[in-house]
């Protein structure tokens, strides 16, 4: 989740910094015979709206928000159901544990009687 978030921040960042560079040489003849050399440079950036990228990124933020709570409520949901599987797992051990201190009770008492 976190790279969706990550790579989202770069395009916008990357988007935003692109700037477009145009040059323009021009040459002109004077009436006494000298050539003039003119340099030009203008720079454009793109067209990006950055409350697009703005709101996209909220958009992002929102739905890792809303995962994340989406899996801290299975995990809640799961720890609960392995407590519970425990205790049956105790119960289940303890009912084991006095049937067998009963069987063993009942060879002491056949053992007794031989």
């Amino acid at each position: 989740m976190k790279n969706y978030f990550l790579i989202a921040a770069v395009l916008s960042l990357g988007l935003m910094s692109c700037k477009k560079s145009e040059t323009k040489v021009e040459t002109t003849e004077n009436p006494d015979g000298t050539v003039t050399t003119t340099t030009t440079e203008s720079e454009h950036s793109t067209t990006v709206d950055s409350a697009k990228i703005n709101a996209t990124v909220d958009q992002a933020k929102e739905k890792l928000d809303e995962a994340g709570h989406k899996i801290d409520a299975a995990a809640d949901k799961g720890l609960h159901q392995l407590k519970k599987a425990g205790e049956e797992v105790k119960d289940a051990a303890a009912k084991g544990a006095e049937k067998v201190e009963k069987g063993a009770e009942k060879v002491k008492e056949d053992l007794k009687k031989k």
